[in-house]
């Protein structure tokens, strides 16, 4: 029998380097924002070519924090997801560039941002 090797536990196992408590369960996951369904739009060429515009559009730049992003930091983001409004995927006024951070607030955030607001007036 030895001690666990976590700092300060004092708990005593058999085999391995750490007790019970301390012991991963599973691998880090991080929570996937993009959904299997759509895979094989995001790998058309459609998509390509609209995001390519998106990203030349924003010049770059987080439409939300203002940050340059480039390569796969650069993500097009769908205001009004695929899932509640398939006709609006490929509609630029329904994407915005975002850095990964920001990217992350916007699918995690509860409010909606009405796109065509301004369209109608």
């Amino acid at each position: 029998m030895k001690y666990c090797d976590f700092n300060g536990c004092s708990n005593k196992i058999e085999r391995g380097r750490y007790c019970e408590d301390h012991t991963r369960k599973s691998p880090r996951v991080l929570k996937n924002i993009y959904h299997n369904s759509n895979k094989s739009f995001y790998n058309s060429n459609d998509w390509k070519s609209m995001r390519r515009y998106i990203y030349e559009k924003a010049k770059g730049c987080c439409q939300r924090c203002g940050r340059f992003v480039y390569g796969r930091q650069a993500q097009v983001h769908h205001i009004v997801p695929i899932k509640k409004n398939p006709l609006l995927k490929l509609e630029p006024s329904n994407l915005r560039l975002l850095c990964p951070v920001c990217h992350s607030i916007e699918e995690n955030s509860e409010n909606q941002e009405k796109v065509f607001a301004g369209y109608f007036k």
